[in-house]
């Protein structure tokens, strides 16, 4: 006890130290255990010892950190984000892994130890990404949304690489057979899991939580969760697989968000104390030995991985300055680089001059990484000169339209809420331009006669091209507080005289925002986009008997002239309960379309369930469609109904016949 004591002392004073000094310096916390591990370790000061007993306790780390990613394991939202994630993640993962496998092989390491490094390399760090990208309000943008697709891959593709490792750690064994015998295993344990053990873990968990006991309840996680570690352990496979499994399995009960609320406080410390492992493997002094070859490394693998994510987006036929600036910011190792790296250290598959310059370069490149991350656009468009022509066109684009606007309004996303609000707005002939971020909606909306311009609203340049110093409201109409409180602190700096009307998802942040100079918060829970519409129009000097009685008639009788949205990008919902919903659809009728000189009554647009709500033509705001219309080039038909339903009707205006059935 008096043995240990002092070393438990000594390692949670350095950790503190160094977690609360990493912390001010906003770098992410598990950059201060590495630093721990590799002052105490065996390398330098040698104070903890680097026994089997201190790795196979730091191991519990991988094993909540698995389990974590495992409650958050979403089948609905892979299938949702599936292009991004099986498509780019997939061809990233595959690359790297073959390319740096290659690499490895012609330095003289072996195939497992080979494979070993290129998984690691593969991975990019959730953590840091994340984080950052949270904090500067670019989870929606492009690189954004591409960037989060890679990392969901990223995370299911260690799962077979935790399967594969401890195979290739069997001496003497044949490579092919034990490798399919681990993958057997697998299925297997994932199969009997998911079909007796789902049936299972709902009565359970309603048993456990009905002894109203929260002690009970946190020892049942941890049972659940070690006892399928032990198991998979035992079948050969990793601790991590187990974990992974198990949080899979309770994500599928109601007790999702309060598991990953009790278990958090062991993920986090345990995690540490793996982190602080890792860093005990680092030897400075053969690093320093190498450190040349370590930084010649590092520079090579950044820009290798930031081109290979550039090179993969670029193909999936997305701009230069995109493809780049999610390359720069997946160009790191990751926290499961460490877990691969880990594992295969246990199977001893890696060690000497080869661990050493792995684990410095994978941990240098994540100390870059933020730095990276922060500075992504202006390296970018340094690098592209047309993504610096791109962003000034839209600018330009935003101002060209502005310039003529006057006590107008600025509707800040064009999601459901802001096509609605549109609506509202146009009935009572008030001018107003939106600003969204999602091409795909942006040029629907657009086509149909929409006054929507491709822009982020949390940009002043922006602000000011789309006639802020002009403007006599402006509307927040998506639900994102952090994006909200950076508009609102442009708008006090270099507008505090124009109103702002923010739309929130519920009332925890109302203080927050009117405190940030909101003139009025909109609960989401209090009717939505009838609310935010009602304050719109009152702010705008409609009288109130003619507001009350505009949204009288919009329940009551004019309901069926809002249904319907542009779907864009972002609308990433459950596909299934997506094709139940219907939308809108603008289609352009241009030279040679089939439909030129027909009538409506000709198409027959009925037979698809799809209902014609207007035909804009050049030079007019659009015309009441009848049987009788006579389609012209230059016409767009704005459609509702249904997925299936539009694009059948699409393929029978523009080229006469139908594709789907």
């Amino acid at each position: 006890m008096f043995q240990t004591l002092p070393l438990i002392l000594i390692l949670l004073i350095s950790s503190v130290l160094a977690v609360a000094l990493f912390r001010a310096f906003q770098l992410p916390a598990m950059l201060a255990y590495f630093l721990v591990g590799l002052a105490l370790g065996p390398h330098t000061f040698g104070l903890l010892p680097d026994t089997n007993a201190t790795r196979e306790f730091a191991e519990f780390g991988i094993v909540f950190l698995m389990f974590s990613i495992g409650l958050e394991f979403s089948l609905p939202q892979l299938y949702a984000m599936r292009k991004k994630v099986l498509g780019l993640g997939g061809a990233q993962v595959l690359i790297t892994l073959l390319v740096v496998m290659g690499i490895a092989k012609l330095t003289g390491l072996d195939w497992p130890a080979a494979f070993v490094i290129g998984s690691a390399l593969a991975m990019s760090s959730t953590a840091i990404v994340s984080k950052i990208l949270a904090e500067r309000v670019d989870l929606n943008s492009r690189h954004g949304r591409l960037s989060i697709g890679v990392l969901l891959f990223q995370d299911i593709a260690v799962v077979p690489v935790l399967v594969l490792i401890p195979a290739l750690g069997v001496a003497d064994a044949n490579l092919t057979m034990v490798l399919g015998l681990a993958l057997l295993k697998a299925a297997a344990m994932l199969l009997f899991l998911f079909t007796i053990g789902k049936w299972l873990i709902n009565p359970w968990f309603n048993l456990v939580a009905s002894q109203r006991s929260r002690e009970l309840f946190v020892m049942n996680v941890l049972m659940i969760t070690l006892l399928l570690a032990f198991a998979t352990k035992l079948a050969g496979l990793s601790y991590a697989l187990g974990a992974f499994i198990a949080g899979m399995l309770i994500s599928e009960t109601k007790f999702r968000y309060q598991v990953e609320s009790d278990i958090s406080p062991f993920r986090d410390i345990l995690l540490g104390l793996f982190f602080i492992s890792v860093g005990m493997l680092l030897d400075l002094q053969q690093i320093f030995n190498n450190i040349g070859l370590v930084l010649l490394i590092l520079v090579g693998f950044i820009l290798f991985k930031a081109a290979i994510v550039a090179l993969v987006v670029r193909l999936v036929k997305y701009e230069t300055g995109v493809a780049i600036r999610t390359g720069l910011i997946l160009a790191q190792a990751g926290e499961f680089s460490f877990v691969i790296v880990a594992l295969g250290v246990e199977q001893k598959l890696i060690t000497g001059p080869a661990l050493q310059l792995i684990l410095a370069v994978s941990l240098l490149s994540m100390v870059i990484a933020p730095f990276l991350i922060q500075y992504n656009g202006r390296i970018t468009r340094r690098l592209v000169s047309s993504y610096s022509r791109n962003s000034g066109q839209v600018v330009q684009d935003i101002d060209d339209v502005g310039k003529h606007l006057h006590n107008h309004v600025i509707i800040c996303g064009y999601g459901r809420s802001g096509q609605y609000l549109g609506r509202f707005l146009k009935e009572e002939n008030i001018p107003f331009v939106a600003l969204d971020i999602d091409p795909a909606r942006v040029l629907e909306a657009a086509a149909a006669g929409e006054n929507v311009m491709f822009g982020d609203a949390a940009r002043r340049v922006v602000l000011e091209a789309a006639g802020g110093a002009r403007a006599k409201a402006l509307i927040i109409s998506y639900a994102d507080n952090r994006a909200a409180m950076k508009i609102l602190h442009i708008v006090q700096e270099s507008y505090p005289q124009l109103p702002v009307i923010v739309r929130t998802v519920d009332d925890s942040n109302m203080e927050a925002l009117r405190e940030a100079g909101a003139a009025e918060v909109v609960p989401e829970i209090l009717e939505g986009s009838l609310m935010l519409a009602s304050h719109a129009l009152m702010l705008l000097g409609v009288p109130l008997n003619r507001v009350v009685k505009r949204i009288r008639i919009f329940r009551e009788e004019r309901y069926k002239l809002f249904r319907g949205y542009f779907h864009g990008i972002s609308d990433a919902e459950d596909e299934d309960i997506e094709k139940q919903q219907v939308r809108l659809h603008s289609v352009i009728i241009s030279a040679g379309t089939f439909a030129i000189g027909k009538r409506l009554a000709d198409i027959h647009l009925e037979n698809f369930n799809v209902e014609v709500k207007s035909i804009r033509r050049p030079n007019s705001n659009g015309t009441e469609p009848t049987n009788e219309s006579l389609l012209a080039e230059g016409d767009v038909i704005v459609l509702l109904g249904h997925p299936i339903g539009l694009t059948n009707a699409q393929n029978a205006l523009l080229i006469g016949r139908v594709a789907l059935k």
